[in-house]
């Protein structure tokens, strides 16, 4: 036996269609589109309503789902780290030397820094922050602290360098970590200003020959690559005969 459906109306319009299920929230997604808005304009001239408007949410729903505005720019910056950080880091971190390393962060920030490798706006979202000094104390901290993640990864890879006999053992690692970021965060201003990739990668060609300046550069790693060779010649003298030949 069949079920009967509900009864039919009685003023004579169409019977009205149940509704179907709600398009589910994808709370990532709306994290991106926020991110991006934070980043182009600023945590403080970001406005709830622009929110929702961007995240395609209603307040009360992004209350639900990030707790704040303040809340929400904290995931925001992480999700800017860790969604974007491989466009100037990834070339960087498996880089065979410290001087390959910076001229790639260098080159692929001249590139992302002006959406060349992306479909993201200009400059770099952390760089930009001023939300530290429009009284948000907590904010401005968590922003500093992503500003120096970039310090320490230029310390520990220009430090093994040192080690490596690549730098000379009297370099100054943090001043020249220093000078790396002071290039970096110059290059996301100009960018955010319209200055184009070509522009951002000359800067870093002529960063790269004051790195070469301060520590021997190309020159100390051409010396590198011959010390086996020299350390085969001296081990066969040693043992009376001639160096091997090849």
């Amino acid at each position: 036996m069949q079920k009967s459906g509900p009864p039919p109306p009685t003023d004579g319009s169409a019977p009205t269609r149940a509704r179907g299920r709600p398009r589910a929230f994808d709370r990532e997604a709306a994290l991106g589109r926020a991110t991006h808005l934070f980043w182009q304009k600023g945590y403080e001239a970001t406005s709830i309503t622009d929110l929702t408007e961007a995240m395609e949410i209603g307040s009360p729903s992004l209350y639900a789902a990030f707790g704040s505005k303040e809340a929400l720019y904290v995931e925001a910056v992480r999700y800017y780290r860790d969604t974007y950080g491989a466009l100037v880091w990834g070339k960087f971190c498996s880089a065979a030397t410290a001087r390959d390393a910076v001229a790639s962060l260098l080159m692929d920030s001249a590139a992302a820094l002006t959406g060349c490798l992306a479909d993201i706006p200009r400059g770099c979202m952390v760089t930009l922050s001023s939300v530290g000094s429009e009284g948000h104390a907590d904010l401005g901290e968590v922003v500093r602290s992503a500003r120096a993640i970039t310090l320490d990864r230029l310390k520990a890879r220009l430090s093994q360098g040192v080690k490596d006999g690549e730098l000379p053992a009297s370099v100054d690692v943090h001043a020249l970590a220093r000078f790396v970021q002071t290039v970096q965060s110059g290059m996301s201003i100009l960018a955010r200003d319209g200055a184009g990739r070509a522009e951002l990668e000359g800067v870093a060609e002529v960063a790269m020959q004051g790195w070469d300046a301060r520590t021997g550069g190309r020159a100390s790693e051409t010396k590198r690559a011959r010390r086996p060779r020299q350390a085969r010649g001296t081990e066969a003298k040693r043992r009376g005969r001639g160096p091997d030949r090849g």
